[in-house]
């Protein structure tokens, strides 16, 4: 019963937008508010990034990712990777570091291993994000990289909070999915994500696979199928539709061959 009156707090507190975001985000999401300006100066952009050592060597990271490095000449500075990647990607990255922050402030062993493997989960999903985008469900491949990178918030919240309230996610099988529904449609408002992608994100759940997949939520669908590492809060199986139009399709098999080393490259700077 305590546990239960526990959680129904939490969602309560999600309902009414009071969601308990870590200080160590306040700079990223200062960063994300001034790459959302027009008028945004490029050295100021600079600073900001410069003054996240781990934000600044993930940027450096993905800009020497193959997906943006076509000429194989690597950069060493934050101001050449950020001109590379663009400010539109930069922003994914800020929201990574975000999402990242809920696992890093979390001190359970067994807690800290979840985030671990949900962050793991999560840049893999981005990465193939990206490439099924570009390559399959006629996505922006930008857009499916960043909603890739923050499809998975409210999981992320969920376990900060448990890791203040023990045994609070035991046993969670059957109302775990509605509630991180819940969760996660504060958090997108929080981090003022665009509304197209919020409502790609909380649809996934219990969503099936209409062949041919297009949009967004189909290009996360497939990502999250085809991700190497799942999720450790994963409620339900994949739906019959999505597991037939992904086991045994010759030209996604293709599509994955030839996009290997990218994804790979990709999900390996998101993991710095």
């Amino acid at each position: 019963m305590v546990k239960l009156k526990d959680f129904s707090q939490i969602l309560a507190q999600a309902a009414r937008g009071e969601l308990v975001f870590p200080t160590s985000v306040n700079a990223a999401l200062r960063l994300q508010l001034a790459l959302a300006d027009p008028d945004c100066e490029m050295d100021d952009v600079i600073r900001k990034v410069l003054g996240e050592p781990m934000l600044a060597a993930r940027t450096v990271a993905l800009a020497n990712a193959a997906v943006f490095n076509r000429s194989g000449t690597p950069v060493t500075s934050v101001r050449a990777a950020v001109q590379r990647v663009g400010y539109r990607n930069l922003y994914t990255m800020a929201a990574a570091m975000v999402v990242r922050q809920f696992g890093a402030r979390i001190r359970d062993v067994q807690l800290r291993a979840q985030a671990d493997q949900l962050w793991r989960h999560t840049a893999h999903v981005a990465a193939l994000a990206h490439v099924i985008g570009r390559k399959l469900t006629s996505s922006d491949p930008d857009t499916a990289l960043f909603a890739g990178i923050v499809h998975e918030a409210g999981g992320f919240y969920l376990l900060s909070r448990a890791d203040e309230i023990p045994g609070l996610l035991d046993d969670s099988v059957e109302w775990m999915g509605a509630a991180q529904e819940i969760i996660s449609r504060e958090m997108m408002k929080k981090m003022n994500i665009p509304e197209p992608v919020s409502q790609a994100i909380v649809s996934l759940r219990g969503a099936t696979l209409t062949p041919p997949p297009l949009g967004l939520r189909d290009t996360l669908l497939i990502a999250k199928r085809l991700a190497p590492v799942r999720s450790p809060l994963a409620a339900a199986e994949d739906s019959p539709s999505l597991s037939g139009f992904v086991d045994d399709n010759a030209l996604l098999d293709q599509i994955l061959r030839e996009s290997a080393d990218e994804a790979a490259s990709m999900s390996a700077a998101l993991l710095v």
